[in-house]
């Protein structure tokens, strides 16, 4: 399984500087990827933005959004360029984790009709696979042959059905190792229906912090990013990896559940994290992260 690691670009009050600071280090220390979570209504930077900036100071990490609110991005030509664009500029580097979303208020002040977002999804993925292939004259074209690689995000049998006819794989936004594995039987399924060689890609991501201050990182974070849920951002708040134990058990536990990545989104956005999180790592996955 390889290891990924978030861009602390959600963090409040995160600074460009430190951005970029923890994109470099964490192409230094051999994370396979470096991710973003995307919203509207909050103060994060634009995961697309993001990447470009990280791709500017990096070399070799793929850069994945996991996961780009798509039915947010209704210009189909104009997304499909941006993304072409930043997979060019990167080497062909980028990986787009793509989902429905489902917060209301990104949804309203996008002027998006979210009961919608399923035609709206099915339409950008058509559109914009159309646009990478070169038929309908927009440009530049992607290094990438036929556009960036695709992992689709969801629970649903839509979604699965997504993942079989146009990714490479399945991106859990959120859970347990068990809820991959299960959700990993459903997307396989759908898989082999369409036909589809090989094995599909599983992909996770869970949240972490690391040192003295650990808890009281992930509890301000997750709390203010979560607290539209209600009482669900305490449970998504306690299961932040906050001790090194914490953090080799979700490798290993994600691991034997067959997940080929999991990326791991900080709380605390001081780059000394990324070479905390590296040496839990390199323990747990028996080789250096350098």
């Amino acid at each position: 399984m390889e290891i990924g690691i978030g861009l602390p670009a959600t963090i409040p009050n995160v600074e460009g500087r430190q951005v970029l600071d923890w994109a470099r280090r964490a192409d230094q220390r051999g994370f396979a990827t470096l991710g973003v979570i995307d919203r509207v209504v909050y103060g994060n930077y634009e995961p697309l933005i993001a990447l470009a900036a990280a791709a500017g100071v990096t070399e070799r990490i793929r850069l994945t959004s996991t996961v780009l609110l798509a039915t947010l991005r209704t210009n189909y030509a104009l997304f499909a360029k941006q993304a072409a664009s930043l997979d060019r500029l990167s080497g062909g580097r980028l990986v787009l984790g793509l989902s429905v979303g489902g917060r209301e208020d990104d949804f309203q002040v996008s002027g998006v009709d979210m009961h919608s977002r399923g035609r709206i999804m099915d339409a950008l993925l058509e559109r914009s696979t159309a646009v990478w292939r070169g038929e309908l004259g927009v440009g530049p074209a992607p290094a990438s042959p036929g556009g960036p690689r695709l992992l689709i995000g969801g629970a649903t049998p839509a979604s699965f059905r997504r993942v079989a006819k146009y990714g490479i794989g399945w991106i859990m936004g959120g859970g347990s190792p068990e809820h991959l594995a299960q959700g990993a039987a459903a997307v396989r399924e759908a898989w082999a229906a369409a036909g589809r060689q090989g094995a599909p890609r599983l992909a996770a991501l869970a949240y972490y912090a690391l040192g003295p201050n650990a808890r009281g990182a992930a509890d301000s974070y997750l709390h203010d990013y979560y607290g539209f849920l209600g009482p669900t951002a305490d449970f998504i708040a306690g299961a932040a990896l906050v001790t090194a134990e914490q953090v080799k058990g979700a490798i290993e536990a994600f691991d034997e559940a067959g997940c080929d990545e999991l990326v791991l989104f900080p709380c605390d956005p001081d780059v000394s994290q990324v070479d905390q999180l590296a040496d839990v790592a390199a323990a747990a996955v028996g080789r250096p992260f350098r």
